[in-house]
């Protein structure tokens, strides 16, 4: 049957009407790739798979809670929609805006963007405000119009992103024939590790299928969540997950709490380490941001943390190709030779 996006595929676990047009590019249906290079390479006793989200169509997670935000504004004959971004978000916003025919204004903050994402933002045609502060500043704004206009936020503090989210779980539990033990994600705004224990728990106790605990990783420079208080200045290479001051920061608790999960810190030199991993490894490119869900696993492996019954899903939120710049630091440049065969064979160093 012909693939028609997330809502049409789970239209009966969103709360849309049933005779709602769907402002879809087809997101969701992402690869979950089994991991067996990476695991050994961890040298972890459990499964682990990878759920890449950077096959949706704007390369993040964001498509899937965008797709019915989107279909949602529209049915609420809204002519405008905001959010405050650290960059998937505004493409997200951006592409499905102009499927929907609707304005789209973006607040980010000055200079923290990577350039593939604000690329994405300005080819979709939204109009970009950046601001001299940071993402929780952006956010603040944002609110306030959402407030005092009729513009629809369509950051992930509108519930319709969080039910689309959702979706991503139920992909998993239909691929592996149940949920995994445990699920690592990474943790920045909050709304995808809120989002995918609902969907866990609401297919759970529809199908009677058991429930993961639930594994969140913040940057060390960002983990308010971790350290109990907010941070008001985050710093971190994975730009996505560089916010202070999470909206679904309560959600995300509750979460953990109730999976029996956990939340941990990951330093930019293990986020790094393990994007590089994940691609030589797997042949996976994904942003650093990530990569910090990968990062968490390897460090509970190093404690013992896992059994052979154990399956672990990692979620891989965003394409690398968002952010090549990061990627490229430190790793050494392409070999030069002149365009003779001999030279190139002399670097090849084979027989």
């Amino acid at each position: 049957m012909k693939y028609s996006g997330v809502i049409s595929r789970y239209r009966e676990y969103l709360p849309l009407p049933g005779d709602a047009e769907p402002i879809t590019l087809l997101e969701g249906n992402t690869p979950l790739i089994e991991a067996d290079n990476l695991r050994r390479a961890l040298g972890a006793p459990c499964k682990i798979f990878l759920k890449f989200e950077g096959a949706n169509p704007t390369g993040s997670f964001k498509d899937r809670g965008m797709t019915v935000a989107m279909t949602k504004a529209v049915l609420d004959r809204a002519e405008a929609v905001i959010c405050a971004s650290t960059g998937n978000t505004s493409a997200s916003a951006a592409a499905y805006a102009a499927k929907a025919g609707l304005n789209a204004f973006v607040v980010l903050p000055k200079g923290k963007i990577a350039v593939g994402k604000m690329a994405q933002a300005l080819i979709y045609g939204a109009k970009v405000i950046e601001i001299d502060g940071n993402f929780d500043d952006a956010l603040r704004i944002v609110r306030e119009i959402g407030e005092k206009t009729k513009v629809v936020i369509v950051n992930s503090i509108n519930p319709f992103r969080i039910e689309g989210q959702k979706t991503a779980s139920f992909e998993i539990i239909e691929t592996l024939g149940g949920a995994p033990t445990h699920h690592s994600l990474p943790v920045g705004n909050a709304g995808n590790i809120t989002a995918y224990w609902k969907g866990y728990v609401e297919w759970g106790a529809k199908h009677g299928t058991s429930l993961p605990k639930m594994l969140g990783f913040q940057a060390a420079g960002a983990a308010p969540i971790v350290r109990g208080k907010v941070v008001k200045h985050p710093e971190t290479v994975a730009t996505a997950i560089r916010i202070g001051n999470p909206a679904s920061w309560k959600q995300a608790d509750q979460a953990l709490e109730e999976s029996d999960g956990q939340i941990g810190i990951v330093t930019d030199k293990q986020i790094l380490f393990a994007q590089r991993l994940i691609a030589s490894t797997e042949g996976i490119f994904c942003e650093p941001a990530s990569a910090s869900s990968v990062a968490g696993l390897k460090k509970l492996v190093a404690k013992g943390c896992f059994t052979q019954k154990d399956t672990v899903v990692c979620t891989l939120t965003g394409n690398g190709l968002k952010d090549p710049d990061t990627a490229s630091r430190d790793i050494k440049p392409p070999l030069r030779a002149k365009p003779v065969l001999n030279d190139v064979l002399k670097l090849m160093n084979v027989k």
